[in-house]
């Protein structure tokens, strides 16, 4: 099987798994709508609402893995707290019960598309708290050592075993553990954040603490001279 039969095989599992959920729900409400009281109905609603939402999700990152290697970045100097700071105001929404804690005294600047800086790190910022318990901190750093600038994002869950070193960035790859047992996820969303992140020259890492993984976004320092030569649909 080539890689593409492979993609598409995968993707039409994917795809099936919240479609069936949907249709069957449906089904059974027009079927059985009389005999249904209303909690039960609100929460067959509820469930196609979280399936469609699925569905939605992964359909859009679908899409974007298929633009990534031909899509053009508008590469600008960019000051990232602006960036860091629409992104955790973004996760605040859908996690309220977690702590972010930013430690961004100094704004540093990259050269980098904003839109897509801003979806690294929104992809990121929710795998923190998506895989880590409600209430737990997130916390935020940046640093410089005038060659790169550095962001971690470091969380409080149960780590990453050793064994998905290698895959963690692959397509459709999905830890197996506890927390990401009770979450839906398309699998798509690290292997998008690295191709983003090695479009705009940068790097991204992880590494598992004590307690928690700090995953490190690493991008070159703004140097205008050094950019000059870098064409805006690199």
């Amino acid at each position: 099987m080539t890689n593409q039969d492979d993609f598409i095989s995968t993707v039409s599992h994917e795809l099936r798994t919240p479609l069936t959920s949907i249709r069957g729900f449906a089904q059974t409400m027009l079927a059985s709508w009389d005999k249904l009281d209303d909690t039960s109905k609100k929460k067959f609603l509820e469930i196609i609402e979280q399936q469609s939402n699925r569905l939605i999700h992964l359909v859009e990152n679908i899409l974007s893995v298929t633009k990534i290697s031909s899509e053009n970045l508008v590469l600008k100097k960019i000051g990232i707290n602006e960036s860091i700071n629409t992104a955790i105001t973004v996760i605040k929404q859908k996690y309220p019960e977690h702590k972010i804690i930013k430690d961004t005294k100094k704004d540093f600047e990259i050269f980098a598309d904003t839109e897509k800086l801003q979806q690294i790190l929104i992809n990121i910022i929710e795998n923190a708290c998506k895989y880590s318990e409600n209430g737990t901190e997130v916390n935020i750093k940046t640093s410089t050592d005038d060659k790169f600038v550095y962001i971690k994002i470091q969380d409080e869950g149960i780590g990453i075993d050793e064994e998905y070193t290698q895959k963690i960035f692959e397509k459709f790859s999905r830890i197996d553990n506890p927390l990401t047992r009770k979450t839906q996820g398309s699998g798509l969303g690290l292997f998008i954040t690295k191709s983003l992140t090695e479009k705009m020259n940068g790097e991204i890492s992880f590494k598992s603490l004590e307690k928690g993984t700090e995953f490190e976004l690493k991008f070159p320092v703004y140097n205008i001279e050094e950019h000059a030569k870098c064409s805006v649909g690199h």
